[in-house]
């Protein structure tokens, strides 16, 4: 078992803080990872003002505690889980190295999701990429895409969804995730995947299961 006691090459993860709305353990309720045991770290603060967004009280970073990442690997790596989701707010506002490298170091797989619309920073099996026109993202965070993940709530998101799934890798999967508040959006996405056989479908189970 990897010790999360500060030693020579650790001592810098035990000083470093990030403000945290809340960690938990669940299971992913969206995107390729769907329904996988996951551990979910939701860090403080967020620029990109989406008006449909579900967690605007995660949007200013002093409303909530500041902890340290040591703490964070360890209560990741005691729930045991399948991966660790780094969430937001929005998670590229901080400085993400130390978070992610302690996490990967004591044996974890790490995700992110962003809407890259700050500088990347961080090591991670898997990026999940969400643009948002409110705030365009940053040149760094294209050659990092595990998943693109754009949601749709009229037509002009699905020019705005093919306009960076030309910028990604050719590896990366291309999901379409309706609007929750947006009834139509979910016919509007299906219509195009029938025409456009390289996107999918993105549902949020987590809100139809009722589950964190």
């Amino acid at each position: 078992m990897t010790s999360l006691i500060p030693t020579t090459s650790t001592s810098k993860t035990a000083l470093v803080v990030l403000p945290v709305v809340e960690s938990f353990h669940s299971v992913q309720g969206e995107g390729v990872w769907v329904g996988t045991n996951a551990f979910f770290i939701r860090l403080a603060g967020c620029d990109v003002g989406c008006p449909w967004c579900d967690t605007k009280h995660s949007w200013n970073a002093q409303r909530h505690p500041q902890r340290h990442t040591i703490d964070l690997i360890a209560e990741a790596k005691a729930a045991n889980p399948a991966i660790v989701v780094i969430t937001g707010g929005e998670p590229l506002l901080h400085d993400l190295s130390c978070l992610s490298s302690g996490l990967r170091n004591a044996g974890l797989r790490v995700h992110l999701e962003t809407s890259g619309a700050h500088p990347f920073s961080g090591s991670f099996d898997w990026v999940t990429f969400s643009p948002k026109p409110s705030k365009p993202p940053h040149a760094s965070i294209y050659s990092q895409v595990s998943e693109l993940k754009v949601v749709i709530a009229n037509r002009s998101d699905l020019i705005w969804a093919e306009e960076h799934g030309a910028r990604i890798p050719t590896r990366a999967v291309k999901l379409l995730q309706p609007e929750w508040g947006t009834p139509d959006s979910y016919s509007l996405i299906f219509e195009y995947i029938l025409s456009h056989p390289e996107w999918r479908i993105s549902l949020q189970t987590h809100k139809f299961t009722n589950i964190r």
